[in-house]
């Protein structure tokens, strides 16, 4: 059973992205976000299989949540610095945790 302190090993953060780009290089459709979180962790790049459910439009400026103390992880071609965090529809599509006010503050850390 997990523990309190377990919990607190994982640094989550509310983000915002500020860029989207295609990753077709990606085995699954993809895309490559770009991360402001805050001044404390700055800007970071994800990929992240959310084609499914987003086009890049509904994505730029979107508010979401990511763990920022992952070590990074190759995919493909790409590096991708944090994971984007999101829960699966019923077809295990990725839908995006986010906070459900746009007041949430960047960086600001889970708790």
């Amino acid at each position: 059973m997990a523990i309190y302190d377990d919990f607190k090993k994982f640094d989550i953060r509310v983000g915002k992205i500020i860029s989207v780009e295609d990753f077709p290089e990606a085995k699954k459709p993809s895309y490559k976000l770009k991360i402001d979180f805050g001044s404390e962790i700055g800007t970071k790049v994800s990929s992240a299989q959310l084609v499914s459910h987003y086009t890049k439009e509904q994505l730029q400026g979107k508010l979401i949540l990511g763990v920022v103390n992952f070590p990074p992880r190759q995919i493909g071609p790409f590096i991708s610095e944090v994971l984007t965090l999101g829960v699966p529809d019923a077809n295990h599509e990725c839908i995006l945790i986010a906070p459900d006010k746009d007041e949430a503050t960047i960086g600001g850390q889970l708790y």
